[in-house]
């Protein structure tokens, strides 16, 4: 025993000696990395701020930042300008919007198809999520849930091309349906609603799937079986219980989906056609030309994020209102 214990201190100490080796074994005995380690851990309430103040600072550099500068050119009358050049303060560019009705189409047809493909995407990925939390065994589970987030790691360009090669007119849904005899020439999808619809309905599936499925997973199986034994069938179960205690989950799903749709611009510039012009292409726009329409295009911008913010709010609340029992 005396033997042993000797070979187990002597390994330890050769571990030791070669973690100490390592980039992270010098790092943790150096001085001030001791000290910022003793300091950052002093508290819990410590910890928490600076835990948080990355994120923070994120938030602020990247978010609201950009937005405070977006609405800071929006209230001016040209940018950028040469130095020594005075800007000045006006309201035009928001009177410009409500002045011409050649820009309410597609403000309104993307406020319109955001609502459409948010549904959309919520009666296809309801089910999927339903099958995954209750009916796929949880060593199972992450597989097809890894399986699923694949696709998301590449880009959007990247994906809205594949929906190009599914859609267009030598693409695999054309080809399938030649090599049933179901058509006799191309259908085309391509440039058209449709195909945007497909594309935003696919780049957007999966912010609609993870809640879906977190409020699923959280549903008691004992509460559908006592239903069913007290004589409630499945749509009874589905509409009493599965779906009140999961709008939690569509509520916040539906609010991701719609205030995501209602900034596409690749996806229908790429996918969609002259009917399907959405306000972002019209926001691109003014930036696409000199520099005296940018805050024209800033106030647009700004006009999209209030409107998209007043819909999921009015949305929220109907939500909440539904979650208690009250729809007054």
């Amino acid at each position: 025993m005396t033997y042993d214990a000797s070979a187990r201190e002597e390994r330890g100490a050769v571990a030791e000696s070669a973690s100490d080796r390592t980039f992270w074994g010098r790092l943790s005995s150096w001085a001030p990395y001791q000290w910022l380690a003793t300091f950052a851990t002093a508290s819990p309430r410590r910890q928490f701020l600076i835990l948080a103040v990355f994120p923070i600072l994120w938030v602020l550099t990247q978010h609201l930042g950009p937005m405070l500068q977006m609405l800071r050119v929006s209230l001016t009358d040209a940018y950028p300008v040469a130095p020594g050049v005075e800007q000045h303060f006006t309201f035009d560019n928001y009177l410009s919007f409500f002045g011409d009705s050649i820009f309410w189409m597609p403000f309104f047809r993307t406020l319109i198809f955001a609502g459409v493909f948010t549904f959309c995407t919520l009666i296809i990925t309801y089910p999927v999520a339903y099958f995954l939390a209750r009916h796929v065994s949880p060593k199972n589970r992450m597989l097809l849930l890894l399986l699923l987030l694949i696709p998301f790691w590449v880009g959007e360009i990247v994906r809205t091309y594949a929906i190009m090669i599914l859609l267009g007119n030598t693409g695999a849904v054309n080809m399938v349906l030649r090599f049933f005899g179901l058509i006799d020439r191309p259908i085309p999808f391509m440039y058209t609603s449709f195909s945007m619809g497909v594309g935003i309905v696919y780049l957007t599936a999966l912010y609609m799937l993870l809640p879906l499925y977190s409020s699923l997973e959280k549903l008691p199986k004992s509460m559908n079986e006592a239903a069913a034994d007290l004589g409630a069938g499945a749509w009874t179960r589905f509409r009493r219980i599965t779906l009140p205690m999961t709008l939690e989950g569509i509520s916040s799903g539906c609010t991701l989906v719609f205030l995501i749709s209602t900034g596409f611009y690749a996806t229908p510039v790429l996918l969609g056609g002259p009917s399907t012009t959405v306000f972002a292409e019209t926001i691109a726009g003014f930036f696409h030309v000199a520099g005296d329409q940018w805050p024209t295009g800033a106030a647009f911008a700004v006009i999209m994020f209030l409107a998209a913010l007043a819909i999921t709010a009015a949305f929220q609340r109907l939500m909440t209102a539904l979650r208690k029992g009250d729809t007054k």
